[in-house]
């Protein structure tokens, strides 16, 4: 794609980053990238979605910054589902992630959202079609004719709706207060949110944030404790704030969590939870929510309460 670069109005800089899901794909696109002779700043690979933080927060930077005004500023980010890392980045004021699956929603997004951070599915996408998407988002111009418009032009009154929109959009992040950068970026998501409660389990309140493939917020006041139990889903979270035991019954495996910790458990795997004090996570999984009891409540805090006893002894 020889004219890719030549169509933009401004020389363009690519911002890359990958948690580890998605690196290969990242590595691949990055080749590609240079290989067109685009300014490339890798930024490489860090756990989980920490990356797409700071992918999106210098692409906000330059979006704000008049001395960068010679040079358009995108970023290109990359995990599992893709979704994890567009969420992330575009905690930051001026930043447009959008996660493509196929060329037609690289074409819409740029038509229509004028996406400055294109976010690609490790799993899901072959390189091949990845560069495709790429070329696709590297070459359409914002307003452009796009499968949304039945590939023809906007028209007018649409057309003015979206250029109001470059000017109105990047307000709204920055209209409300941020947590300081040095804060990390999963707190960013707990800030402002109403958890509903979780009937099955007292104590336990939940935000679903994404549906398929799915990411939640989870709070679980101090003392709270989920029976033993298994899903039909991995999961990945996160803890935001306070403690909690895992007990992995299927391995044998117990985990001590605080913040900033990370845990995957596997499909199928029975495990049990305790929660030392108030508690909130950022949870994501593949599919719809499910969970099947191993155990009841009263066996489950009799349990923790004779490992508690034989461990004193």
């Amino acid at each position: 794609m020889a004219d890719s670069a030549a169509t933009a109005a401004k020389p363009i800089k690519i911002i890359t980053g990958a948690d580890s899901f998605g690196c290969d794909l990242k590595d691949a696109l990055v080749a590609h990238l240079r290989s067109l002779n685009l300014q490339v700043e890798d930024l490489g690979t860090s756990s989980y979605y920490s990356i797409a933080a700071d992918v999106g927060r210098r692409v906000s930077s330059a979006s704000s910054d008049d001395s960068n005004a010679a040079v358009e500023t995108r970023g290109l980010v990359a995990c599992g589902t893709g979704v994890g890392v567009a969420i992330f980045a575009n905690k930051f004021p001026g930043v447009f992630a959008a996660t493509c699956l196929t060329p037609a929603e690289a074409l819409n997004t740029r038509s229509i959202n004028n996406s400055n951070v294109l976010a690609v599915s490790g799993m899901s996408t072959s390189p091949e079609s990845a560069i495709e998407i790429l070329d696709t988002w590297l070459k359409t111009p914002f307003k452009s004719p796009c499968p949304a418009s039945d590939s023809k032009p906007w028209p007018e009154e649409i057309q003015s709706f979206l250029d109001n929109s470059i000017t109105e959009m990047p307000k709204i992040g920055a209209e409300v207060p941020r947590i300081e950068d040095s804060t990390c970026s999963i707190c960013n998501l707990v800030k402002s949110r109403v958890l509903g409660p979780i009937d099955i389990i007292p104590g336990g309140s939940m935000k679903i944030l994404r549906e398929t493939p799915t990411s939640a917020l989870v709070r679980f006041v101090a003392g709270s404790v989920e029976p033993a139990h298994h899903h039909t889903f991995g999961h990945d979270l996160v803890v935001t704030e306070g403690k909690k035991t895992v007990w992995n019954l299927t391995k044998k495996e117990r985990f001590n969590l605080t913040v900033g910790d990370y845990l995957f458990t596997p499909a199928g795997d029975v495990h049990r939870v305790q929660y030392h004090e108030d508690t909130e996570f950022f949870i994501k999984w593949d599919g719809h929510w499910d969970m099947f009891f191993d155990e009841d409540l009263e066996t489950a805090k009799r349990a923790i309460e004779n490992e508690s006893q034989n461990g004193s002894k």
